[in-house]
């Protein structure tokens, strides 16, 4: 196997293309930190286009692993003092390892074929509109495979599902976890329309309970921002508008409470009809 190639230049080039790729400047590839979310990517079978990593993390026993299965591949693997590493990290800790990976691309008729096949998940899909932090939309999407949710959708104007923070709000959920980005809200209605797919949106003022809602039909749940909520020009294109009841003295609950308590709702329909 070769060894890493070392670079001492703040200055070299690859620094450079790291940092692009981390403030989401190059099209098409991902920026994954730290060794956990590294061991997560290589089991998801992402695909790594390189890798830094700092000459203090190559000494441990750890690296190993992850070192090989790159070598193994193929992969260039960069080698840096910490001071360097701590440029192109996202992390205040930097945890020493950095993969540069092609972006997941979900094709449309997987994603199709995803939400009707169970394998023990649920048939809905999570729509974010505007959802613009990104630790928020990595938390509704750990919540989303922890469900066996078939799948997420964000708006325009939402955080990048594959932003550094978004992966690791995640927890690696967003690696695994089919996604559609930039999708608009009355064009995934009608894409529901033409799929038999139940468009569900969470509303204050809903008409239904969610635990009144057959989640065992192929759903769209969608979530507003946490600021600014759904377009009050959008409820009537939606096929219920759901609540989630709470006492009269709570206003409202945090985006990943909120999907999180429908999405396991829907989890325990699944698994009461087997």
């Amino acid at each position: 196997m070769k060894e890493p190639q070392k670079i001492t230049s703040r200055e070299n080039d690859r620094l450079k293309f790291a940092k692009r790729v981390r403030d989401g400047k190059e099209d098409g590839l991902i920026f994954i930190e730290g060794p956990r979310l590294a061991e997560e990517a290589i089991a998801a079978r992402i695909n790594p286009v390189c890798a830094f990593a700092a000459s203090v993390f190559l000494a441990k026993l750890e690296a190993r692993p992850i070192v090989e299965h790159l070598e193994q591949s193929a992969v260039d693997v960069f080698e840096l003092p910490e001071s360097l590493f701590a440029l192109i990290a996202d992390t205040k800790t930097p945890q020493g390892i950095i993969l540069i990976a092609e972006r997941p691309e979900p094709e449309a008729d997987g994603f199709e074929a995803v939400l009707r096949q169970r394998n023990g998940g649920i048939p809905v899909l999570v729509y974010l509109h505007e959802v613009n932090n990104p630790a928020n939309l990595g938390a509704v999407a750990r919540a989303a495979e922890a469900a066996g949710a078939a799948g997420m959708i964000t708006s325009p104007n939402s955080a990048s599902a594959f932003s550094p923070k978004a992966i690791r709000g995640s927890m690696g959920s967003l690696l695994r976890l089919p996604v559609w980005e930039g999708k608009p809200l009355d064009s995934i209605i009608g894409w529901c329309r033409e799929n038999g797919v139940r468009a569900r949106a969470t509303y204050l003022e809903g008409s239904v309970s969610y635990l009144d809602v057959d989640w065992t039909m192929p759903s769209l749940l969608v979530f507003g921002s946490e600021g600014h909520g759904l377009p009050d020009d959008a409820a009537a294109e939606f096929d219920q508008l759901v609540r989630i009841p709470m006492q009269e003295s709570v206003e409202s609950l945090n985006l990943a409470v909120s999907s999180g308590i429908i999405l396991f709702e829907a989890r325990r329909q699944a698994m009461s009809k087997g």
